[in-house]
């Protein structure tokens, strides 16, 4: 993994690679009612999931075990009130956790993913950065783009509305 390339106030953001060399790079933030831990908003965002999320990944998990990518499954919705570096967030490895950040990757042959989820008071940041090996790889980002953007702002909305 590389250091960090960004700062926000004092969460220092993770990329899966420098920033120049990402093939995908999406940050998006909002303000909530009150501070809490990444992995408290992580487990708001994931325990009940979007609707039609699970059927996207049924989805990419039927097309993509046809090129050899293991099987994801989606949000289990389990409440993970502890986790350690080393540990897994369904289908997430978890490289660095603490009350600032907590730091997600997924790699594989075809790409690697590290999402970062920053929280500095009242301000909750995810940033998702992808570096792609191949052309399936590339291939899987192109429905995968617009459709992240679309999904975190979704999540982020619906945890502020949530939380009131």
């Amino acid at each position: 993994m590389t250091e960090p390339m960004t700062r926000i106030t004092t969460a220092q953001i993770e990329l899966v690679a420098p920033r120049a060399e990402l093939d995908f790079f999406h940050q998006s933030s909002v303000h909530l009612p009150h501070a809490m831990t990444p992995l408290e908003a992580w487990t708001r965002i994931t325990e009940e999931p979007l609707p039609l999320l699970g059927l996207a990944f049924k989805l990419r998990d039927a097309i993509s075990a046809r090129f050899g990518v293991t099987r994801i499954g989606g949000f289990s919705g389990e409440a993970r009130t502890f986790v350690q570096e080393g540990d897994k967030l369904d289908f997430f490895l978890v490289e660095t956790i603490n009350d600032e950040v907590l730091t997600l990757s997924a790699r594989d042959r075809h790409l690697d993913v590290l999402t970062c989820v920053t929280s500095v008071e009242n301000t909750l940041t995810i940033t998702s950065s992808v570096k792609v090996h191949n052309r399936f790889g590339w291939l899987y980002m192109l429905p995968v783009r617009p459709a992240h953007r679309l999904i975190v702002w979704a999540m982020l909305r619906r945890l502020k509305r949530n939380l009131g």
